[in-house]
């Protein structure tokens, strides 16, 4: 039997599994298209969250699913912050996975706190807020133990190695990097990830391994970058269609370090190739991560190549996204 809430909007008096799956398999599609084209194109989530919370208020939800239920809108929101912060809005992205919070806490979802403690962390991180990212991956490791996830807590400890390398802690960031290079090694006995952190495999782990050499290459010293260009390279090569923002700022990292050992021909041809791929996303992420390469660029005067990729990037940067 269906029933109506106030704005006409027809709900089932009783609420069933397949409820759940549906707007379950909803956020995954939403989830998929951030991936591959960034969160300028994932606006319909709030369509999702209108059902659930309709769901949760006006329909009558058998206790077994509750917790799920409350899952799926956290995770909806947790995606919509991301999504916010994708397109430079911050204070809507952490008002977002505020209550994202708040709802995977009414869930009892562990698992899900410290995906959505990342997130938050890797909002202050793109701001080079270093002692705010590290309060909420201090936060989310609590979370992943709590939930016994070692793929959350991987997620996590490779982001503390990131945020202390930008801070220039050489010593830190390399012993944060080897903790997570050994949860990691523990992949094979890992269960099924939940779809919040399905991401992390052995091709974000190689990016990560590669974020963290660029930012001691950047604030350390440059006998990194060797290193970095290997991993990511293997992990730009490993990037499909489907995670094309992951690929893009993968290469722009990649183009950086090339610069940065003085090899200005390749840094050109992959940033180009980075500019190209990262204007077919909706992102401000890959505008922002540019800032570094655009500078190498500019400082090097014997190349009229480097010099155009430079105001290409200028030019790219300053374009609304699509």
């Amino acid at each position: 039997m269906v029933t109506t809430t106030g704005d006409g909007v027809p709900l089932p008096i009783s609420i069933e599994t397949t409820d759940v799956a549906e707007l379950e398999a909803a956020v995954g599609v939403l989830r998929a298209l951030d991936y591959r084209q960034g969160g300028g194109f994932c606006r319909d989530a709030v369509r999702v969250v209108k059902t659930a919370s309709l769901l949760l208020h006006w329909g009558t939800v058998p206790d077994p699913l509750r917790a799920r239920l409350y899952t799926v809108l956290a995770d909806v929101h947790n995606l919509l912050g991301w999504t916010e912060f994708d397109i430079g809005r911050g204070e809507p992205a952490r008002y977002r996975f505020g209550r994202a919070l708040e709802l995977a806490a009414e869930a009892g979802n562990d698992n899900l706190v410290a995906n959505i403690r990342y997130r938050l962390g890797r909002l202050y991180l793109h701001h080079h807020d270093v002692p705010g990212a590290l309060a909420e991956f201090a936060e989310g490791r609590v979370a992943a133990l709590r939930s016994g996830s070692g793929r959350a807590l991987a997620i996590l400890t490779a982001n503390e190695a990131w945020a202390h390398a930008m801070a220039g802690d050489e010593r830190t960031a390399l012993t944060r990097l080897a903790a997570a290079e050994a949860a990691f090694a523990t992949a094979d006995a890992w269960p099924e990830p939940r779809p919040w952190e399905a991401f992390f495999r052995e091709t974000d782990m190689a990016a990560m391994r590669g974020t963290v050499l660029t930012e001691l290459a950047t604030a350390v010293t440059a006998r990194y970058s060797g290193e970095a260009v290997t991993q990511l390279t293997s992990a730009a090569d490993r990037y499909g269609a489907d995670m094309a923002r992951s690929r893009s700022l993968t290469l722009i990292m990649l183009a950086q370090n090339h610069a940065l050992r003085g090899d200005f021909d390749e840094a050109t041809r992959i940033g180009a190739e980075a500019v190209e791929l990262a204007g077919q996303v909706g992102s401000v992420r890959p505008k922002d991560r540019l800032v570094p390469l655009e500078r190498l660029l500019r400082e090097h005067r014997g190349s009229e190549a480097a010099r155009g990729l430079a105001d290409r990037i200028r030019r790219y940067r300053a374009e609304p996204l699509p």
